[in-house]
């Protein structure tokens, strides 16, 4: 029966493939104007896989046709020895630091945390890029080639495109592991090994890092997802022939689904061994106790309408939530690392929307510097930084500062957008499956959303945002902002359902407390449990996850950015580079890409964009760590250490001597 429902969940995420690879050829065809063609070219698909023509790979710039699945295997399993050695080897070395640096005194360890905190915020792009510098530049200079920085024609290159691919899985498991065996040795039953005269190494390898396997492995789903995203770019700078490369050059529904489904079938498989070996079935292992707060979300509805509808409005009931938001905001502000974060996003977009409404988004442009003559050419398109302009400029002389200030509102504030929905659609999601699923269901639920982990968000991004995206004679054309909306709809959606299930199994935890229970004996009723209880606890939660998630969507616009497909839309011109709709920071690397690419000394082209993500990505994490340190001082947990020296006086140590005064006798009189 267990296999059975593997199979079934296995057939399901094929059929979801399906559904993902037949959407670009709808809306590039037929678009939304047409809603009723996407089942038929879905019915269409299912009839093509009995078709032999529908198994050939088609090339844009192939004349001929070949058999498909012998044209993707030998990429396929180029694709997988990559990411299988980044993988081996950013696991191995977190296991081996992580061991390594529980032997540091506890203030190095604060301090390699915070190292681990900085290196996370920096993105794939960035690693790949400074690595092909790093050896074009010492080739150039020394003549010496450290490694291949590309691939040609047959000629597979493996060392860079791996190293580059280790280090973020490495980073993020290293960081998980420091923080779990953190936890774990400050069990009690690590403190009675203590007591019995065992060692720490013992202790770390035959207790602690087995029992901290389980929970690294739910959140190695989450690092491998990641990996599997930051793949599919890594091939694509590297120039390899990997599925990166067949993918694009035959973007048609069969290619995508095959495509798709090698890399979902060998990672579903492996990890439902996993959990079957870890005996972690959640269809069965799911506690009754939320059945006890199941409800009808409909009846439910309705009472909550019936109880606005009862209330006296005034002013100042209106206010009160807006009241307390901005005193929870302004307690937040007293930790700095909180007021440093959101300040830098309010001051980024304030500038960003000013400059805009004051200079109606104009740009400074400088073709040609000449020397004092007048007659010698001192400097041509792309002026480096500091002539003219503080960051230099682009390839037809527009301030790359002006350009930036430009595009920082659209960049941040939609990626805020973003992550605000999927966090609250998620929420009223985790509500309704924590309160209106019972046990069985919920397992079911679990399972079928698990599976999306294996599909790389990046490549789900782009197959549906490049039939949209693209401005291209022929197409289905959209407007600038049915292009944003529907942008921001679909990297909305393809993350709800991973979104819902994690803040409600969140709520399902709070549920399960003693204090939940003594509410609804006192009477409390379902929405006032919610409300005045679930609510508040997992707050702090879903703050944390909004930060998380903006991280992303900024991470899936770098690299649609590199795929050329910028947000709000690209504009394709023979003869000129793609172009930005927005002037969003996205645009600016990919029309820096093929400079980067070729080899060109250029660097700022694509530094000031990606530093730009940087600090965007670093300014979240601070806030996320503000709310942290925040929380944790509401339940007692400091995290500041300071000792105030001022007050400590080791100078004079005063001497007690006792006499017989110092006693008295006590009689007993029983």
């Amino acid at each position: 029966m267990k296999f059975i429902k593997i199979g079934i969940f296995y057939l399901l995420g094929v059929f979801a493939i399906i559904c993902i690879s037949v959407f670009p050829h709808f809306f590039a065809t037929a678009g939304l104007s047409h809603p009723l063609a996407y089942p038929k070219d879905i019915g269409a698909f299912f009839a093509g896989l009995f078709e032999a023509d529908s198994w050939m790979y088609q090339a844009i710039h192939s004349p001929g046709d070949y058999p498909l699945i012998e044209t993707l295997l030998e990429p396929y399993i180029y694709s997988m020895q990559l990411f299988l050695g980044a993988i081996v080897l950013g696991f191995s070395l977190a296991f081996m630091f992580a061991f390594a640096a529980n032997f540091l005194s506890h203030r190095k360890l604060q301090w390699l945390k915070k190292i681990l905190n900085l290196l996370e915020s920096i993105p794939d792009v960035i690693i790949a890029v400074s690595l092909q510098a790093l050896s074009i530049y010492i080739y150039k200079s020394s003549g010496v080639d450290l490694f291949r920085v590309a691939g040609y024609m047959d000629e597979n290159v493996y060392f860079a495109p791996i190293i580059t691919l280790s280090i973020l899985p490495m980073i993020s498991l290293f960081k998980i592991l420091l923080f779990r065996i953190e936890e774990e040795f400050l069990k009690d039953y690590v403190v009675f090994l203590k007591s019995k005269g065992i060692h720490k190494t013992g202790i770390l390898v035959r207790h602690v890092l087995r029992n901290v396997l389980p929970t690294t492995f739910q959140h190695a789903k989450v690092i491998i997802w990641a990996a599997l995203s930051s793949q599919f770019i890594i091939e694509y700078l590297f120039s390899t022939h990997g599925l990166t490369f067949f993918i694009l050059d035959s973007f048609n529904p069969m290619t995508i689904a095959v495509t798709l489904v090698l890399i979902f079938t060998p990672f579903f498989v492996l990890f439902q061994l996993i959990d079957a070996w870890l005996n972690e079935d959640p269809i069965q292992s799911q506690s009754l106790v939320v059945n006890k707060f199941a409800f009808n979300p409909i009846q439910s509805i309705r009472q909550w309408f019936r109880k606005v509808l009862q209330i006296k409005w005034n002013f100042r009931k209106l206010v009160k939530p807006f009241t307390y938001l901005g005193v929870l905001f302004l307690k937040h502000m007293n930790n700095y690392k909180f007021a440093i974060g959101s300040l830098f996003f309010i001051i980024v977009i304030s500038a960003s929307i000013i400059y805009s409404v004051t200079t109606n988004d104009h740009v400074d442009q400088v073709r040609i510097i000449y020397e004092a003559d007048g007659v010698t050419i001192k400097s041509i398109p792309p002026h480096p930084p500091g002539l003219p302009f503080l960051l230099g400029s682009d390839n037809v002389g527009f301030d790359y500062l002006d350009r930036l200030v430009i595009g920082a509102k659209y960049t941040l504030l939609f990626g805020l957008l973003i992550a605000g929905c999927r966090v609250f659609i998620g929420l009223l999601g985790g509500i309704f499956y924590a309160f209106s699923i019972n046990a069985k269901k919920q397992g079911w639920v679990e399972k079928l959303v698990d599976s999306i982990h294996f599909l790389p968000l990046t490549v789900i991004a782009y197959v549906l945002l490049q039939p949209i995206l693209s401005v291209r004679p022929g197409m289905v054309t959209y407007t600038l902002s049915e292009r944003i909306i529907l942008e921001m709809i679909i990297l909305t959606a393809i993350v709800i359902p991973l979104t819902s299930v994690l803040i409600g199994n969140n709520i399902k935890r709070v549920l399960q407390t003693e204090f939940i229970m003594s509410a609804r004996v006192l009477g409390g009723s379902k929405f006032y449990i919610l409300m005045r209880h679930v609510l508040p606890h997992v707050g702090p939660r879903v703050i944390i996850l909004f930060g998380q998630q903006f991280i992303q969507v900024l991470i899936v616009f770098i690299h649609l950015g590199v795929f050329q497909f910028f947000f709000g839309g690209t504009i394709f011109k023979k003869g000129s580079p793609p172009t930005s709709v927005t002037n969003e920071w996205s645009g600016l690397i990919g029309a820096a890409k093929n400079e980067i690419g070729s080899g060109d000394t250029q660097l700022w082209l694509i530094l000031c964009p990606l530093v730009a993500f940087m600090l965007s990505i670093f300014a979240m994490q601070l806030l996320i760590k503000g709310v942290t340190e925040v929380q944790q001082a509401k339940v007692g947990v400091l995290y500041k250490n300071k000792k105030n020296k001022k007050n400590l006086n080791f100078g004079t140590i005063s001497e007690y001597e006792p006499t017989a005064e110092s006693f008295q006798r006590i009689e007993n009189n029983r």
